[in-house]
């Protein structure tokens, strides 16, 4: 398996895939390693993740590197992924002990009764390539907190990344068998689905999410799906700083090109600052520097996918074709990798597949809407229910609004963060379950209920 860098689409590695043998050894392996990775106790689970913090920051350099060279994400926000990376981590180890001790429930009267809470066994962590260290880390460390082994396949675009991470951990203490690294493409995914696992967590698409979910429903064992979003953002009139509002909105679709989940990928805002925000927006997009990832100057780099240039140019074309105005970017650069301009959009409605489909780029439209009861039922208007923004002065004002919308996440004047302190869900299509918070350190453990007299 050739690994491309996205900049400059050139072969900077070559991987050997696994086979079908060669994972059915790894899960026999990982079902022997298990047990004994329980029996260690959460504290000895504890101190090997805590030494896994510590190897991030100590290689950050090299990793970051690395992540750039096969994601094509500037530096600096390779550097920002590894330190946002960690403090998850230390969130998630300051915390496991307590939300994975048992739990008296009754310790009087004749029957005691409690709660212990024991590992799910060997999970699948297939992974993404957009944020392999913070959507990784989401699953495999309160995974293996919790006493479970990991099967961890990696996309193929992040698989270096991958490859890292599981020198890492066995680094830290974390035996060989009880994090594995899958390497490949789609087939080593499905081979995965045909083994007797205790789980599978997946980030990735809605079509793959529900694949998965349809193959594996016969066994009855959890399974996570962080999937996609259209994620909306409305700016009502009342915003103080429209300047700032729309920089913020900026940042919001533009990070790591847009490919994220959450990233900000349609904007309403309130017709009496449409115009201001409109300009402010555009202005400020026209400025953003586009080039060589490893270059400290440049903001956004190549896209890490050879085929989503192409998806995206057509949905602008689609959405022009139906009387949207572009005004600026919308464009692929001639040069060698991925590269594509920052577009931006007016005039855009529903019947846009912009405005529908998920676009995961540097592309968004801009729409104008009279109020807030317009604003509501435009943000609602998605199979998607992951994260939405309001911007106002007012809290009161959004709460009201944010209430209505059936998403896993809301934004009062802030967007596109993911907190280690609160769940990380989505509905509808963006998917089952959560990861983070307390609930997602439950999400890798069963209950068992004790019921104990004498």
């Amino acid at each position: 398996m050739e690994i491309i860098n996205p900049a400059t689409e050139e072969v900077i590695d070559r991987i050997t895939e696994d086979t079908e043998a060669t994972v059915k050894e790894k899960y026999a392996a990982a079902r022997s390693g298990q047990p004994g990775w329980a029996t260690l106790g959460v504290d000895g689970r504890i101190a090997c993740i805590e030494r896994f913090y510590g190897l991030l920051e100590e290689e950050k350099a090299t990793l970051a590197e690395t992540l750039t060279a096969e994601s094509g994400k500037p530096l600096q926000q390779s550097l920002n992924e590894l330190n946002g990376a960690r403090g998850r981590i230390r969130w998630l180890i300051d915390h496991a002990a307590k939300w994975l001790a048992e739990e008296w429930v009754v310790t009087e009267g004749a029957t005691r009764e409690k709660i212990v809470y024991e590992p799910l066994g060997v999970i699948a962590n297939i992974s993404a390539w957009n944020y392999p260290y913070l959507v990784g880390i989401n699953v495999f460390v309160p995974a293996l907190l919790g006493g479970n082994a990991v099967l961890y396949k990696p996309s193929e675009y992040a698989t270096l990344t991958g490859l890292h991470i599981q020198r890492l951990l066995h680094k830290a203490g974390v035996p060989s068998t009880v994090f594995q690294l899958v390497a490949g493409r789609g087939a080593a995914g499905e081979w995965l689905l045909q083994l007797p696992l205790n789980g599978y967590f997946f980030t990735g698409s809605y079509r793959t999410g529900r694949l998965i979910a349809e193959k594996v429903a016969s066994k009855l064992v959890p399974v996570q799906l962080e999937l996609g979003g259209k994620d909306p953002l409305y700016v009502m009139d009342d915003v103080a700083d429209v300047g700032k509002v729309a920089a913020a909105a900026l940042e919001g679709v533009v990070y790591n090109n847009g490919q994220s989940c959450c990233a900000v990928e349609r904007i309403y805002v309130q017709d009496g600052i449409y115009d201001a925000f409109v300009e402010a927006y555009a202005e400020q997009a026209r400025k953003l520097v586009v080039g060589d990832p490893t270059d400290a100057a440049t903001e956004i780099g190549p896209l890490s996918r050879p085929g989503q240039r192409e998806f995206l140019l057509t949905q602008i074309e689609d959405a022009l074709h139906k009387g949207a105005r572009l005004l600026s970017g919308g464009k692929a650069i001639d040069r060698k990798g991925y590269f594509m301009e920052p577009a931006v959009l007016v005039d855009v409605d529903h019947s846009m597949k912009l405005m529908k489909e998920e676009s995961f780029g540097p592309v968004v439209g801009i729409q104008r809407v009279k109020d807030d009861a317009e604003a509501v039922e435009l943000m609602a208007d998605t199979v998607y229910g992951l994260t939405a923004a309001v911007y106002s002065q007012s809290y009161e004002r959004a709460e009201k609004l944010m209430q209505q919308l059936d998403t896993g996440t809301v934004y009062w004047n802030c967007c596109d963060r993911v907190s280690a302190g609160l769940p990380w869900s989505g509905r509808k299509h963006s998917g089952l379950g959560m990861t983070l918070s307390y609930q997602g350190i439950r999400a890798f453990v069963q209950p068992k209920a004790y019921h104990i007299r004498g």
